[in-house]
């Protein structure tokens, strides 16, 4: 189940309550189908670890591609160093593979760091939304729980004697 579908059944909850009819005894209480209420929450319930696995899957995701940066940027390297011991037979050609070795490495560490950066950045905003969603779920979750605990604890609204009299 998607975020979205989560705020959906959030909204028809909210719906579900803010329609609902008042009891008598206070404009603070109402009165809504325990057993649709129930079944919309234990939905929500089950879609959050969907979320949750989400939020993993992306973190795992953002580990093995800042791995395969440090592969990368290993490979450049060794590669960098071994173009460097080839060219070792004359003073210029070192000299040339020394300054060469060095801007390869260079750029892959800053490729490397780049790299890093972005997948970091990517992760941590996947990381704020899924965070927020779930926090804004199980916020809202927890008040229409309380609601209904709320709503479940009244007591059924005594008859007005004085109406009866009225009918009679």
């Amino acid at each position: 189940m998607e975020n979205n579908d989560i705020i959906e059944l959030l909204d028809i909850l909210y719906g579900m309550v803010t329609e609902a009819w008042s009891v008598p005894v206070g404009k603070d209480k109402c009165i809504i189908e325990r057993e649709k209420a129930i079944e919309i929450i234990n939905d929500i319930k089950a879609s959050l670890p969907s979320s949750i696995a989400e939020a993993k899957r992306l973190v795992s995701a953002r580990d093995e591609f800042i791995g395969n940066a440090k592969r990368e940027a290993e490979a450049l390297r060794k590669g960098a160093e071994e173009k460097a011991r080839a060219m070792v037979e004359e003073q210029e050609v070192i000299r040339v593979a020394r300054a060469k070795s060095a801007e390869m490495i260079a750029s892959a560490e800053a490729r490397s760091k780049e790299l890093r950066r972005v997948a970091s950045e990517y992760v941590e905003d996947i990381m704020r939304q899924a965070e927020e969603s779930v926090g804004s779920a199980l916020n809202n979750l927890q008040g229409v729980h309380n609601a209904i605990k709320a709503a479940g604890s009244q007591p059924a609204p005594r008859p007005n004697p004085r109406s009866r009299r009225e009918d009679d």
